[in-house]
């Protein structure tokens, strides 16, 4: 067999790291004295990393997550040891799997977002589905599919995703639309597939979301039915930020006069 006829093969296989390395590889086979089951072995072993990479590259690509924001960026020392204790359990996405929902709650500044989306990217190199969205931008989407007569459809694209990281639920002000596809969504996904949600407003807050009391009792029961609670009550970063420049340039303008 030529090799233009084992390229033109492995291109219709669909193996793209085979057709990338089976040279190289078989040189080096034959340099090592490798036998045929070990070289057919180190070249399938290339093969399943490479199309794992890709993988996590178009599910990383998808999500949406913000990239800057991973463990490696989170200070987690500002934060209790129960709450470092639980991110560092939930990195391996082992919730997941009982459809457990994660509420982190704190006020503006605290981390709630970084925290969610830094998790979210572990999700993703686990090999989970994660999409990372504002909840006003979702809202504005669920309605959009709703008069559009494809709520169902929308909701049933939304089920391929393992994990939906919702960020900001508390500073949406839902009307009543608002509302009822939002809760929507959280129904539909009950004792499923799991929701992160950030928000700066505690469960009994919830009625200034979701307007209607038996609405609001039904959504809060659905979300923390099965639900890990992770509660950031530390320092502003950004307002501890602001106060660092403050001190500063106090320090500098000391210096110059």
């Amino acid at each position: 067999m030529s090799a233009e006829t084992l390229e033109l093969r492995l291109k219709g296989f669909h193996l793209p790291s085979f057709l990338a390395h089976y040279a190289p590889l078989a040189e080096r086979a034959v340099h090592e004295g490798w036998d045929p089951v070990k070289y057919l072995d180190e070249l399938a072993a290339i093969e399943a990393q490479e199309r794992h990479d890709r993988r996590i590259a178009r599910l990383l690509k998808d999500s949406r997550l913000p990239r800057e924001k991973t463990l490696s960026s989170l200070d987690m020392s500002r934060f209790a040891p129960a709450v470092r204790t639980q991110v560092n359990r939930l990195k391996s996405g082992e919730f997941l799997a009982g459809a457990v929902n994660v509420c982190i709650f704190g006020n503006p500044g605290t981390g709630k977002t970084h925290t969610m989306a830094a998790l979210g990217q572990e999700l993703v190199r686990h090999g989970y589905a994660v999409l990372f969205t504002p909840v006003s931008a979702l809202v504005e989407k669920l309605l959009e599919a709703k008069r559009d007569l494809r709520l169902a459809r929308e909701l049933k694209r939304l089920d391929n995703i393992d994990c939906l990281a919702l960020d900001d639920i508390g500073y949406v002000q839902h009307e009543r639309a608002e509302m009822e596809v939002l809760f929507a969504l959280l129904a539909e996904r009950y004792e499923r597939k799991s929701v992160m949600i950030t928000s700066n407003l505690v469960f009994s807050q919830w009625d200034q979301i979701f307007k209607d009391p038996m609405t609001t009792a039904a959504a809060i029961d659905r979300v923390v039915h099965h639900s890990l609670i992770l509660e950031l009550n530390v320092p502003s970063y950004r307002a501890e930020a602001a106060k660092q420049r403050a001190r500063t340039s106090a320090r500098r303008s000391e210096t110059a006069t």
